[in-house]
């Protein structure tokens, strides 16, 4: 943490430093809320737009695509903008994508309106995660990020069940207006609570992709791209194998939400945590784990009380988020604004990635449970990449 991060963290109190990221959480409450709950309306949407299942999954790969765009081109856009005023503009490019969405005529234009609505995603999360970071002392920032994704989970706990709710009661279209009001909060937040800080060091874009550009930075990348493809794979398509599969009612699509948010708190603790700990190797860890989930998942899914907790098992693999951010705050010195927008990234070529594959096989009649076998494989390939960084890491140490 830099001097000018140390100087703000000690001058504001325990109790600023709360509501500072309280605010910070409320806009990755609104993103989180805004991303999945298309995935619970799956069925909704594309009955109201007259398209098939996997077309509404491109509608999240597409989602998925605007933050992959959006994260490192605003990043270094914003720069040389202070943090403050750059998170404001974000959540307000936010807000505005998901009125759209809500007043999409069609299906092509909903493809138009969610990948604008994904572009500040990730710049979104990179910065207020180093905000965090910066006001918390060296052994505790792995903490203080998972703080911040806790507005994730909640909006996966609480959030998207609301929003299949409102969804399935009223319109899909009122959960998308219902995330663009949270959104519009958070601005009122963050400019209340968040101090400008008149000695924050600024970076220029040039440096930020000089720095950026080492091999530990993009195989930690890679490893979220390819690890955490599984979990989407398998979320996006649980509402038809619900339907279809496990056979229940509509009304348990929003219990299902509910319980996989409750694994993503889980989750999100038990990263943050295992990562200060055991530093890189609770990647691994994390990624063994997730394999092992996505196996047992296409076996748990006949059977609504054995679905249920195979649900709250995958939630918890959402733990290499706060893992992973907090290793390229270590990894990325004099790029993080650009690795820790870029870690949203690749979480979202993971989000484009699985329900693409997903659609693939299911379109090909492999049937809905084959995602969770396909989603074993990419945690597969995320555990090979971790043990090439593994390996560039030890070479490193012994230079």
């Amino acid at each position: 943490m830099n001097s000018s991060a140390s100087d703000a963290a000690t001058s504001l109190s325990p109790g600023a430093i709360l509501l500072i990221q309280l605010a910070l959480a409320l806009g990755g409450f609104a993103i989180g809320t805004g991303e999945f709950a298309i995935m619970g309306l799956m069925p909704n949407v594309a009955a109201d737009l007259g398209v098939s299942e996997p077309q509404v999954g491109h509608v999240i790969s597409a989602y998925a695509l605007g933050v992959v765009v959006g994260a490192p081109v605003l990043a270094l856009l914003g720069a040389r903008l202070p943090r403050r005023i750059l998170l404001l503009l974000l959540m307000g490019c936010f807000a505005l994508g998901n009125f759209a969405s809500a007043l999409a005529p069609s299906y092509e234009p909903l493809l138009i309106f969610r990948f604008i609505a994904g572009l500040p995603h990730g710049a979104y999360f990179g910065i207020a995660m180093l905000v965090a970071a910066s006001m918390a002392p060296p052994h505790k920032r792995a903490k203080a990020v998972s703080r911040v994704l806790a507005g994730l989970t909640v909006a996966i706990l609480i959030g998207n069940p609301l929003a299949t709710w409102l969804g399935q009661f009223m319109s899909w279209r009122y959960a998308f207006a219902l995330v663009g009001v949270i959104a519009i909060t958070t601005i009122a937040m963050v400019a209340i609570f968040l101090p400008a800080d008149p000695h924050e060091q600024r970076s220029s874009p040039s440096g930020e992709l000089r720095a950026f550009n080492r091999a530990p930075i993009w195989l930690a990348l890679g490893i979220g791209s390819i690890g955490f493809a599984g979990m989407f794979c398998v979320f996006s398509y649980m509402a038809p194998t619900l339907l279809h599969v496990t056979q229940v009612g509509q009304g348990w699509i929003p219990l299902a939400m509910g319980v996989f948010g409750a694994g993503c708190i889980v989750g999100n603790s038990v990263g943050g945590w295992l990562f200060d700990r055991l530093r890189l190797r609770a990647v691994a860890w994390i990624l063994a784990w997730s394999t092992l989930v996505l196996l047992a998942f296409p076996f748990a899914a006949h059977s609504l009380w054995t679905i249920l907790p195979a649900i709250f098992a995958l939630g918890t693999m959402i733990a290499l988020g706060p893992a992973l951010q907090t290793h390229l705050m270590d990894v990325a010195t004099g790029a993080q604004t650009l690795a820790a927008a870029s870690n949203h990234a690749a979480f979202n070529v993971a989000n484009a990635l699985g329900p693409w594959l997903g659609g693939l096989a299911i379109s090909a009649g492999m049937g809905w449970t084959v995602t969770g076998y396909i989603g074993a494989a990419t945690a597969v390939g995320g555990l090979l990449l971790f043990a090439w960084a593994w390996k560039v890491q030890r070479k490193s140490e012994h230079i």
